[in-house]
């Protein structure tokens, strides 16, 4: 049976709802759907409340009941990464002539952790659904005719993301083998990943 017109597919696809399309009013605007437009908007508001999220976890680290400088640098640099990879979508969508709406961000909803182990996770989780957020603004900016956005997507942001998700999948590993736990209690397994794991210095 085939889907009703006008109904969207169900989608993770963080849309702006009070989005205020440039349709019209910008003179730069050329070529952008209005619903690549919206996504871009809600998918570049999703990386900067992921940069927050991360920057929450490095203060973790920095605690002098808890100080690991490296884990806390480590998650510094994805926050540092995180924030770049956000303002590179906003300037992308300024040079399509597309409208930013910012959004309050939300308190980062970590703070329960306390372990290398949790955080890591943490951070895995997000990248997932970061990817899979990215996918489907792929596969949206395709179905409406704007095979650039699909390809901006795909190698500027899609593409790094699975790095880091390879060499965070790396780090799980090394975390477990060396005796991290998802509480305090693992506190010698997290000095070694300190102190050994290069990763967290990269």
């Amino acid at each position: 049976m085939a889907e009703p017109a006008g109904k969207r597919l169900k989608s993770s696809l963080p849309l702006c709802k009070a989005h205020r399309s440039s349709a019209g009013c910008s003179r730069a605007r050329h070529n952008l759907p209005a619903e690549a437009e919206e996504a871009l908007c809600g998918v570049s508001s999703l990386l900067r409340d992921g940069a927050y999220r991360l920057q929450a976890l490095a203060s973790v680290f920095e605690r002098d009941d808890v100080a690991l400088p490296r884990v806390a640098s480590f998650f510094h640099q994805e926050a540092l990464k995180q924030q770049e990879e956000s303002e590179a979508m906003l300037g992308y969508l300024a040079e399509r002539g597309g409208n930013y709406c910012g959004k309050d961000i939300q308190k980062p909803g970590c703070e329960a952790v306390c372990a290398v182990l949790p955080a890591l996770e943490l951070l895995l989780l997000q990248l997932k659904e970061e990817a899979g957020v990215l996918v489907e603004l792929n596969q949206l900016a395709r179905e409406h005719g704007d095979p650039h956005t699909a390809s901006v997507v795909k190698s500027h942001f899609l593409a790094p993301r699975v790095d880091r998700l390879k060499l965070l999948g790396d780090l799980l590993t090394s975390a477990r083998r060396v005796g991290c736990t998802n509480d305090q209690t693992g506190g010698f397994g997290e000095y070694i990943l300190n102190e050994l794991q290069e990763e967290l210095s990269r």
